[in-house]
């Protein structure tokens, strides 16, 4: 087997031994491209990549997908203007009423009409990731804009919301956006260990092995001292640090 990224024979594991890319990688079955490092979809043609179901339904393309995103951003606004409108208080109310969004997939459709704007983006990134684990494409691409979307509309962010907005990113393949935003935690907190991997992913989505293997080195420095704290983004997504931790040891072997 050779490496998807760097054409380097595969020496075993998880990851190149060379690049630090996941192995076992296949081309787009749609259009034979073959996208970054950890692409969730092609970058050419849209479709998702190791998956079943490859476009949402009846769109075809990648532009009628942020086409709907950006009808459904349309719809977020307007239910949310009461409380971005000009009559806005200090303290954001919950949103005014209006209608639930339908979205097909997974479940009933999110009432957003109930939410703050943060428990609004709270809620679609959750839709979002069920519907990425489900391997629910048409429900990714029908959600990942609003979730975006949403995300803005809840700012100023904390650092949980940062990393969701980050990793809906990576999902959506806006590997530079997503980039900036790990950056912003790191700013922050140089050695948040979610921020670290974003980071990472973001630079071996973009093709940048060096600069990966560097944030998940610092992961690999900060683990044992940032696990000693009680940071509510730590406590909600602890599941994912045995991944973070094999790519972090994976990448510090080919130093």
């Amino acid at each position: 087997m050779k490496c998807p990224s760097c054409g380097a024979a595969a020496k075993g594991g998880r990851f190149c031994a060379d690049c630090g890319s996941a192995l076992g990688k296949p081309h787009c079955t749609e259009c034979g491209h073959q996208p970054p490092a950890g692409a969730q979809f092609c970058n050419e043609c849209g479709s998702a990549i190791g998956r079943s179901g490859s476009r949402a339904a009846g769109s075809g393309n990648q532009v009628a997908w942020w086409m709907a995103g950006a009808l459904l951003l349309g719809l977020i606004m307007v239910i949310a203007y009461p409380v971005y409108g000009p009559n806005r208080s200090g303290a954001a109310p919950p949103v005014a009423a209006g209608p639930a969004v339908s979205t097909p997939g997974t479940g009933a459709p999110p009432d957003l009409s109930s939410m703050t704007p943060r428990e609004a983006a709270d809620r679609l990134f959750n839709r979002v990731m069920t519907a990425v684990s489900a391997n629910d494409d048409a429900e990714v691409q029908f959600s990942l804009p609003m979730a975006i979307a949403a995300h803005g509309l809840a700012e100023p962010l904390d650092t949980d919301g940062k990393f969701h907005l980050v990793l809906l990113q990576l999902t959506g393949l806006f590997n530079d956006e997503a980039l900036a935003g790990a950056e912003e935690i790191l700013a922050e907190q140089p050695s948040h260990l979610l921020g670290l991997a974003m980071a990472g992913d973001a630079s071996l989505a973009l093709g940048d092995s060096a600069s990966a293997r560097a944030y998940y080195g610092r992961w690999l420095d900060a683990y044992e001292s940032e696990t000693l704290k009680d940071l509510l983004e730590y406590r909600d997504h602890r599941a994912m640090f045995p991944e973070m931790q094999a790519k972090a040891e994976a990448l510090a072997g080919n130093d």
